[in-house]
């Protein structure tokens, strides 16, 4: 079996996802193309070697329909003889791009591929493929969850309430991830990895003067009565202030053979060591992280203490805290540049933007081995370790 590394990483600044956003008015498949072109330049690579592209998109409906990635790759200029396809993990897509792949690498049916995510929540809205009165379960679920599936802020509640995370931890979390976002920014740890376009050079999102005091202001963002009653348990602890915010943005990874790197001078970033996906209860929906990581550490016959840098994704301050009650990892280790609540969570962008960001940071700080994994809706998560090369 042949080993997978990464040789380059790209992505876009994060912009607001909403009309006034720094990048809304730039289309879902330019800003893909945007960085398919930087990942090529930046490596020095022909991309006509690229045997397949393989991108994450959430909403695949509108402006990311038909195939967004295809398109990506045609309007990045690449030869028409180079393939794409279009994946939905929901939240981990383009992670799941990444799993893709790399095990395409492994087995050798791809010499040089990349993994890649998009999405324009400014010009389409979370839940747009999904029109007024449709049902996208159908009866078998409802069958099996007679009392109702909840969303995804629900989930984040009944996390903070089984784990005991109060509102200040997690506003303590939400302001931290700003800090270190904006000390990357600052000290140049993003130069590497983001490709400014259209005059827009950094994360929109990012908030230095953000402080516990001001997200205690800030009103619950997901109190409903009827869920009130069902779930008394629940504080109503999650707000804007302590989730992700929604946002535009686009990612992409190089990804080749060991001999495909050495044959071609490609300096290798990051071995790509071992993969996993588990499903997990859909009420608590976001939890499955925990198992994931448990998974793929057995997978890659390591131990928590071994990982010298996480990403997990920032969906909400909720999910992260109680990854880490359960993994007991070092919180100093986690999302060390920021994570999604300060740089933003593009859904179908997250998983390629945290492996780029995991990958340049152990490159920056001589980490031997990196994990990222990301909770994702339905009850799902992808989990996988990078080593050093």
């Amino acid at each position: 079996m042949h080993d997978a590394v990464i040789v380059e990483a790209v992505r876009t600044p994060m912009g607001k996802g909403r009309p006034d956003g720094s990048l809304a008015h730039i289309h879902p498949v330019e800003l893909l193309a945007h960085t398919l072109r930087g990942l090529v330049d930046r490596a020095g690579v022909d991309p006509a070697l690229v045997d397949d592209v393989i991108g994450g998109t959430v909403d695949q409906v509108g402006e990311q329909a038909m195939n967004t990635t295809r398109y990506a790759v045609l309007s990045a200029g690449f030869p028409e003889t180079v393939p794409a396809t279009t994946v939905d993990r929901q939240c981990g897509s383009s992670q799941q791009a990444v799993h893709f792949a790399a095990q395409g690498v492994m087995s050798g049916a791809y010499d040089m591929v990349v993994a890649c995510g998009v999405e324009s929540m400014s010009r389409v809205p979370m839940w747009s493929n999904v029109p007024p009165g449709k049902d996208p379960f159908g009866p078998g679920v409802a069958a099996r969850y007679p009392d109702g599936l909840v969303p995804q802020g629900i989930s984040a509640e009944l996390i903070a309430a089984k784990w005991s995370l109060t509102r200040e931890r997690m506003d303590e979390f939400a302001v931290a991830s700003h800090r270190r976002a904006a000390a990357a920014w600052e000290g140049g740890l993003f130069d590497a990895e983001v490709a400014p376009l259209d005059g827009v050079p950094r994360d929109e999102c990012v908030r230095p003067g953000s402080t516990p005091e001001i997200l205690a202001g800030l009103r619950s963002a997901f109190h409903d009565p009827g869920f009130a009653e069902r779930f008394p348990q629940i504080e109503w602890n999650i707000t804007a202030g302590n989730s992700s915010p929604v946002n535009d943005g686009a990612a992409a990874v190089l990804i080749t053979s060991g001999e495909t790197a050495a044959r071609l001078g490609l300096r290798p970033l990051a071995r790509l060591h071992s993969f996993a996906v588990t499903g997990s209860d859909p009420l608590l929906m976001l939890t499955g992280v925990v198992p994931a990581t448990e998974k793929v550490l057995r997978r890659a016959g390591l131990t928590i203490d071994d990982i010298d840098l996480f990403e997990v994704n920032e969906a909400f301050a909720s999910v992260v805290l109680a990854w880490q009650q359960e993994t007991g990892a070092d919180l100093a280790k986690v999302n060390v540049h920021g994570g999604a609540i300060a740089l933003g969570h593009p859904l179908g962008a997250s998983g390629a933007r945290l492996t780029t960001t995991l990958v340049h940071a152990m490159r920056g700080r001589g980490a031997r081995y990196g994990l990222q994994t990301m909770c994702e809706a339905g009850g799902l998560a992808n989990a996988m370790v990078l080593e050093a090369v």
